[in-house]
C-alpha cells in the first residue's frame, strides 16, 4: 500500500518567531508513528531554522524551489546540492504560482527534476489545470502535456523517486475546493499516464491533493483510492488544523 503523505506549503509567510512557535506545536501534534510522511516547505531563508528544529522529529524540511543550473553565475537562485546541503530532503517543483507569476514552462519544470535527482532530493512535481482550461474541457490534454514533458526527459523511473501534487489552480486560495470524486478522476487520469509507461511504477507513484486541503476535507477527499495524501497551504500555518489533516491521512492508511 502506498505511504500516504501531507506537505505544507508555507508559501511567503512566516517569521522566525512565528515558524519556531509552529513547528514547536506541530512536533507535540503529529505523532511519530503514524502511518505516514509529514514535510513542511518553508521560505529559503527559513530552512536552516526549519532543520535545526526538525532535526530528531519524524517531519521532514522542503524547499519551495530550486534551480535548474548546478551552480554559476545565477544570481537570486539556489542550486540543489545547497538545499542538500543544509538538510532539506525534498522540494516543490513546477508549483502553480512559478507557472504563472514566474513564466516557468514544462521544459524548465522537468530539468528541474533532472537536477533535484541527481543530488538526491525527493522532487514533489506540481500539476494542474485554471478554470479556463477546466471550463474548455482541456483539464486532461493541460495535466497530460505536464506529466510528458517530465516522462519525455526523465523516463518513467524518475517516478518512483519524486511524487506528483494535483493542484487545480481555481481550487488554490480561492475556498473553492475540488469535490472527492473530481479530484479521484484527475488522479486516477494521472497514474493512467504513467502507467501508460510502466505500470508498476504508476501504481506505486504517490499522488497528492493540493487544492484548498483543509481539516474539515481531508477525510472524504483521502478516501479516494488514488489520493495518497495532500500538499497543504494556508492551514499548514495552524498546527492544529495541520496536525487533524495529518490525522486524517494517518486513519486512511
Amino acid at each position: 500500500m502506498r505511504r500516504p503523505m501531507v506537505a505544507g506549503n508555507w508559501k511567503m509567510h512566516g517569521s522566525r518567531a512565528a515558524n519556531s512557535a509552529l513547528l514547536t506545536d506541530l512536533e507535540l501534534r503529529v505523532k511519530a508513528d503514524w502511518p505516514i510522511d509529514v514535510a513542511v516547505f518553508a521560505p529559503f531563508v527559513y530552512l536552516p531554522d526549519a532543520v535545526r528544529m526538525l532535526t530528531d522529529s519524524s517531519i521532514a524540511v522542503g524547499a519551495q524551489n530550486v534551480c535548474a543550473e548546478t551552480s554559476g553565475a545565477f544570481t537570486g537562485e539556489v542550486a540543489a546540492a545547497m538545499l542538500k546541503d543544509i538538510g532539506c530532503s525534498h522540494v516543490l517543483i513546477g508549483h502553480s504560482e512559478r507557472r504563472a507569476w514566474y513564466h516557468e514552462d514544462d521544459a524548465l519544470i522537468a530539468r528541474k527534476i533532472i537536477v533535484a535527482l541527481a543530488t538526491g532530493l525527493t522532487p514533489i512535481l506540481c500539476v494542474g489545470e485554471t478554470l479556463q482550461e477546466r471550463e474548455a474541457e482541456k483539464t486532461e490534454a493541460v495535466i497530460a502535456r505536464q506529466i510528458d514533458a517530465v516522462l519525455k526527459t526523465n523516463g518513467a523511473p524518475a517516478f518512483s523517486r519524486l511524487i506528483v501534487a494535483y493542484e487545480p489552480v481555481w481550487a488554490i486560495g480561492t475556498g473553492r475546493t475540488a469535490t472527492p470524486d473530481q479530484a479521484q478522476a484527475v488522479h486516477q487520469f494521472i497514474r493512467g499516464r504513467i502507467s501508460g509507461q510502466d505500470a508498476n511504477i504508476g501504481g506505486q507513484v504517490r499522488l497528492l491533493y493540493g487544492g484548498s486541503v483543509k481539516a474539515g476535507n481531508a477525510a472524504d477527499l483521502f478516501s479516494m483510492p488514488d489520493v495518497d495524501g495532500g500538499l497543504v497551504g494556508g492551514a499548514s500555518l495552524n498546527a492544529e488544523e495541520f496536525a487533524d489533516i495529518c490525522a486524517a491521512a494517518a486513519a486512511r492508511h
